[in-house]
């Protein structure tokens, strides 16, 4: 069974388990996601299924997005995010509906996000460096990355050092997370732990590679 769903990553909250133990759980609102596209080896060299999320007006997308959607009779409402999921033998045919049914309390599941971004950030925030000393003197030091290379050899700093630099604004995958909670009515798909992004962020939600 095709198992994927493009979401909208609502927040964070907790639930009690049979034990009385507080679990920690992302909820997410998942789909109603439609079958925009099957891909087959064949025609593209490749299987996967593509599926569409977010309806928003026509005007928000261009005429080759629109004409994606409505091609061949599919007459799919406008949707604002396409995304891909590999599959070998999809079960699934163009214009269907996938919703959160698709997964089961129990089940293990990647989540696929953009981390948030926090621009240019040090050493100490980004990579968690020591810093200098904070006492004997020093004035501006205790925040500093301290020496990045050696002297005449290399005399250079090696390309991917760690230091100061862009943070964030990644595509990061959370993995192996349990579903705990499963919502048809309201479309919310609740899992176990954190995922990557900020409230809002678009997150993709696979079956767990890792089983």
């Amino acid at each position: 069974m095709f198992k994927g769903l493009i979401g909208k990553k609502i927040g964070m909250t907790q639930i009690f388990d049979d034990a009385g133990v507080a679990v920690p759980v992302t909820i997410i609102e998942a789909g109603p996601c439609y079958v925009t596209q099957i891909r087959r080896p064949e025609n593209d060299g490749y299987s996967a299924v593509q599926l569409g999320y977010g309806e928003v007006k026509p005007k928000r997308l261009t005429g080759g997005e629109l004409g994606h959607l409505k091609r061949s009779g599919l007459n799919l409402p406008p949707l604002r995010f396409l995304r891909e999921f590999r599959a070998k033998n999809p079960d699934v045919k163009e214009g269907e509906t996938v919703t959160v049914e698709a997964f089961a309390v129990g089940e293990r599941v990647d989540v696929v996000g953009t981390s948030k971004g926090k621009g240019f950030q040090g050493g100490v925030k980004r990579y968690g460096f020591r810093g200098g000393p904070k006492t004997h003197g020093q004035s501006d030091r205790h925040r500093a990355p301290g020496s990045r290379s050696s002297g005449t050899t290399p005399g250079r700093v090696f390309k991917g050092s760690r230091g100061p630099g862009h943070m964030g604004n990644e595509r990061v995958t959370a993995q192996h997370l349990k579903v705990v909670l499963v919502d048809a009515e309201r479309n919310l798909i609740g899992v176990c732990g954190a995922v990557p992004g900020p409230r809002g962020g678009l997150v993709i939600i696979k079956e767990a590679r890792k089983q």
